[in-house]
């Protein structure tokens, strides 16, 4: 019995969106490490994302790199039909099981000056974008498989300059709720994360390299640092297990106890 449990989780496959780096690499190397196998998407650069492809070769789980940009709504389909053929050319098979929506970027302004392109780009990327990027995905999803989406720290606490990034995240906070009500069905499991402040590239590496923010961010937080890459993915991976059968439309807020 347990051989055939092994079988099973060992052809497992994941997908992550914005998979080449910062919190989408750490995903998809600690899904791997998890017994996954792995397709990440990036968006243009090819040589990091082949890196990771190839680390997690050498861990001895297969691996596929697409290029994607979740913006080109139009570009969806084309997108569909390249994974189902990468599917079976690499992974001798038809479907994935666990999907998680991880691209994106960040646009920081004060309330009143977010401009009109910057609001319908953040909407894009984070909210219209996995929406129907998982509408388009749901003949590919297998039953019984599940479903991460990604929000923020920052839809609990306030931050100014957040206010149209952080409102995106909130949609997608509801939408799962919603897709897990009616994936229920094929016993789909929905759940969302929300990190903290994470050291990223992510506006520039501001986090990661202004020493003064990182300081105040680490003050603020209750384990007194600020969070990594590290800290997010075995969490995801953790969701994409058999342990974690029973987790279904939940926010688990990755911050280290940001702002109490």
């Amino acid at each position: 019995m347990e051989n055939s449990k092994n079988l099973s989780a060992s052809q497992r496959i994941a997908l992550v969106t914005g998979g080449s780096r910062g919190l989408g690499r750490d995903m998809a190397i600690k899904l791997a490490a998890k017994g996954l196998d792995v397709v990440l998407t990036f968006q243009s650069q090819q040589g990091e994302a082949d890196a990771v492809v190839n680390e997690i070769s050498r861990m001895g789980r297969k691996a596929a790199a697409l290029q994607f940009d979740v913006l080109d709504i139009a570009g969806y389909n084309a997108f569909v039909e390249a994974l189902a053929a990468t599917f079976s050319a690499t992974f001798g098979t038809a479907k994935l099981d666990f999907l998680i929506n991880n691209a994106g970027f960040i646009y920081t302004a004060p309330f009143g000056q977010v401009t009109e392109q910057q609001y319908d780009e953040l909407a894009q990327i984070h909210l219209k974008g996995p929406f129907f990027l998982t509408q388009a995905l749901l003949p590919l999803l297998n039953d019984g498989g599940g479903i991460v989406n990604v929000s923020t720290g920052l839809t609990r606490f306030a931050t100014p300059g957040f206010a149209a990034y952080a409102a995106m995240k909130g949609g997608m906070e509801v939408l799962t709720k919603y897709q897990a009500k009616e994936l229920g069905e094929r016993r789909i499991r929905v759940n969302i994360v929300a990190p903290g402040a994470i050291e990223t590239d992510i506006q520039g590496g501001a986090v990661r390299d202004n020493a003064e923010l990182n300081k105040h961010i680490a003050s603020v937080t209750a384990l007194g640092r600020v969070g990594l890459p590290e800290d997010i993915g075995g969490v995801v991976a953790f969701l994409c297990t058999e342990e974690a059968r029973w987790i279904n439309a939940q926010r688990i807020e990755i911050s280290g106890g940001m702002n109490l």
